[in-house]
C-alpha cells in the first residue's frame, strides 16, 4: 500500500520547525529517521495532512558529554550511539541496549529521538533510558519542558508530548566509575521486536553487597517499567542465587504482559522473569568500566 496523499516541509532550523508545528498541531507528524513512522503510513494507520521532515536540523544531532551528563541531540542516529567508544567506556548500557535494535541498515537511519517519541514498549532505548534515570527535553514555541520516563511515557505508542512540541534532547546522568550495567532480551530472530527484556544498573559496594540498583523491564506492559519497590528490597544485599531468583519474582509479581500469537500473557510473564535473572547475573560477575 502507499500512503494517503500530504503537504510536506522540510525546515532547516529547529525554530522553523517548532513555528509549523505550532501552524498544524495534531495534522502533522515529524518525520526522523522514519524506521517507524513510514511503515504506518504506507498502510495507512498513519494519514496525517502534512509531514515536517527534521533531517536537515543538524543542530539536533550531536552527542556529547558536559557536567557529568551524556547529552543526545533526538537527531542523532542510532548507529552513533552504537559506535562511540565514549558511551561504550562510560555509559555502557547504552552500548549494549542499542546493538539489539533491528540491523544495521535500521540503526543507520533510526534516531534516538525517533525512538524514545514513538514510545513502543518494546524498544530497547527507553527501557534502557528509563534505568539511567534519564530525562527528555521538549521545545515548542511556548517554551521547554523536561520529564523523567515516567512523565513521558504514558501507554502504548503514546507520550506525554503536545502536537506542538518536539523531543530535542536525552539528558542521562552519567554512572559513576565502577557501575556495572547488563541488559538482555530474548526475540525469536535476531532484529525482532523482543518478546521480553530486562535492564539492569547496580553499584556493589567493597563487601559485595549492592548499595544502589535499577531495575527496567521490556515488553512487560504498556510503558517502560521500573521497578523501585524491588531496587529498594535490593539494597544492602548480595546479587547472590537466591537474592536474584527473588528479585526475579518479585520483578513480575503484578505485571501482566499482552500475549499474541508468539505467547500467552504467562509466557511472556516468565520469559520476562528469566531475564530479571540473567540481567541481574550478569550484573553481578561483570566489571564495569
Amino acid at each position: 500500500m502507499k500512503p494517503t496523499p500530504f503537504e510536506y516541509d522540510d525546515p532547516k532550523s529547529l525554530d522553523e520547525a517548532l513555528s509549523l508545528l505550532a501552524e498544524y498541531g495534531e495534522d502533522a507528524k515529524v518525520l526522523a529517521g522514519g524506521q517507524s513512522l513510514v511503515p504506518l503510513l504506507n498502510f495507512r494507520l498513519a494519514r496525517p495532512e502534512r509531514l515536517i521532515d527534521i533531517n536537515r536540523i543538524t543542530e539536533l544531532d550531536y552527542l556529547r558529554f558536559e557536567n557529568g551528563s551524556l547529552r543526545i541531540g533526538a537527531l542523532t542516529r542510532q548507529s552513533t550511539l552504537e559506535r562511540s567508544v565514549e558511551v561504550a567506556h562510560r555509559v555502557r548500557l547504552l552500548a549494549q541496549a542499542v546493538s539489539f535494535v533491528g540491523h544495521p541498515q535500521i540503526r543507520n537511519r533510526g534516531t534516538v529521538g525517533g525512538s524514545v517519541a514513538h514510545a513502543d514498549p518494546a524498544a530497547e532505548l527507553p527501557v534502557a533510558f528509563a534505568a539511567l534515570g534519564a530525562r527528555f527535553h521538549a521545545r515548542s514555541t511556548a517554551g521547554v519542558r523536561s520529564f523523567t520516563a515516567d512523565e513521558l511515557f504514558k501507554t502504548h505508542l503514546t507520550t506525554a508530548l503536545r502536537p506542538d512540541e518536539l523531543l530535542v534532547e536525552i539528558e542521562v546522568p552519567v554512572p559513576v566509575f565502577g557501575t556495572r550495567s547488563a541488559f538482555v532480551e530474548f526475540a525469536r530472530r535476531h532484529g525482532d521486536f523482543a518478546l521480553g527484556g530486562a535492564a539492569v544498573v547496580a553499584q556493589i559496594g567493597p563487601t559485595g553487597t549492592c548499595t544502589q540498583i535499577a531495575i527496567a523491564l521490556l515488553s512487560a506492559g504498556s510503558v517502560p517499567l521500573r521497578r523501585v519497590e524491588v531496587e529498594q528490597w535490593l539494597v544492602g544485599r548480595r546479587l547472590d542465587t537466591a537474592t536474584r531468583v527473588e528479585a526475579a519474582e518479585r520483578c513480575v509479581a503484578d505485571i501482566h504482559p499482552s500475549g499474541d500469537t508468539h505467547g500467552g500473557s504467562e509466557f511472556r510473564r516468565g520469559l520476562v522473569q528469566e531475564m530479571v535473572k540473567r540481567a541481574l547475573l550478569e550484573a553481578a560477575t561483570t566489571i564495569g568500566p
